[in-house]
């Protein structure tokens, strides 16, 4: 009988373990990177003057990896990558714009966060020095960028619908 019952204990906790290793699986997924799930997929804004594009994909559970373009017509007037990424609690969006920087990254770092927000600044930059992104609903975001253009506060939004 002890036999039957150690035994009957060892499965059970056999099968909690399984169970709470299947739900660490999203656990260990970053708690601030976690935040902007939302953001994965195929964003796009259409306007008169071309077609703004970001992609984002999920890397890891601390990285998620984007691509922003600005195409008019067939020409490509803007590309960037873009790194979400978290170190230890501090989030991180680094981006590499082509043919600005000496192709190096720029890095501005998480200043507000909320279910549906996610404010980047870096006040050493000329232009963006803030990045916004607000999640409005599954299929669309706004997405801000502000600071100082010929010496002058300027700032563009972005509605963007979801494609994909």
């Amino acid at each position: 009988m002890y036999k039957i019952i150690t035994f009957l204990l060892l499965i059970t906790i056999l099968v909690c373990c399984k169970d709470a290793d299947a739900d660490d699986s999203d656990k260990n997924e970053k708690d601030k990177i976690r935040t902007a799930h939302w953001l994965i997929g195929s964003w796009e804004f259409k306007s008169t003057d071309g077609i703004l594009s970001e992609k984002w994909k999920k890397m890891n559970d601390s990285t998620y990896q984007g691509e922003s373009y600005f195409i008019k017509g067939t020409d490509t007037l803007h590309f960037e990558t873009i790194t979400l990424q978290q170190k230890e609690e501090d989030l991180s969006y680094l981006t590499i714009i082509k043919g600005q920087n000496n192709n190096e990254p720029i890095s501005f770092a998480l200043t507000e966060t909320t279910e549906r927000s996610l404010a980047f600044e870096n006040q050493k930059h000329d232009y963006p020095k803030k990045i916004i992104y607000n999640h409005l609903s599954k299929d669309s975001l706004v997405t801000e960028i502000s600071g100082l253009q010929s010496g002058k506060p300027s700032s563009e939004k972005y509605l963007m619908k979801k494609i994909k």
